[in-house]
């Protein structure tokens, strides 16, 4: 298969057809969700998988698609994409995910955060460590599928974060940035 110009997108419906076809389940995560809802406002050079499956079935089907291990990562000579697992669980803060987007492309079907859990996942860099692209990237979920983003829920987790500041910073940024 050629790399060369495969999208982030395609090749996270490639590796996730992969891994489902040798029986592994797993979840895309973070920037890469990013990269995916926002149509590449944000570009992500990295799949973040989460998966509770011994590593040695991963690298066994990730060396079908011609990936390498190189040590916590893998690397494809013609790829400009890696791709990583990080631990278990796939949780937000203190918060476990337990529903996901099937998001069905050409290439196959990715298991990854809903855009709700993308944009809180990204404002949790922003809110714990002031991460002003984390800020900007949930922003660029918003603006792109506002229709899957649901803020009520934002808005209670965000409580629960003791984040009602920066929780406000973020909604004064979205709206503005919808009525430019």
């Amino acid at each position: 298969m050629n790399f060369k110009n495969v999208t982030i997108e395609e090749l996270a419906a490639i590796v996730s057809t992969k891994l489902n076809e040798h029986g592994i389940d797993c979840v895309l995560v973070g920037g890469g969700c990013v990269s995916i809802y926002s149509k590449n406002r944000y570009q992500s050079y990295d799949l973040d998988y989460v998966t509770y499956e011994d590593m040695k079935g991963v690298t066994t089907a990730l060396e079908e698609l011609g990936f390498r291990k190189k040590r916590r990562h893998f690397e494809h000579k013609d790829c400009q994409y890696y791709i990583e697992f990080v631990s278990p669980p796939v949780a937000i803060g203190d918060e476990p995910i337990q529903n996901y987007e099937y998001h069905k492309t050409a290439f196959g079907t990715i298991k990854m955060l809903t855009a709700t859990d993308s944009v809180k996942d990204r404002l949790a860099s922003y809110y714990h460590w002031n991460d002003q692209q984390g800020l900007d990237q949930a922003i660029d979920i918003c603006q792109e599928i506002p229709e899957k983003v649901n803020l009520q829920e934002i808005k209670n987790w965000s409580d629960k974060e003791g984040q009602k500041k920066k929780y406000q910073i973020f909604l004064q940024v979205l709206n503005a940035s919808l009525h430019l």
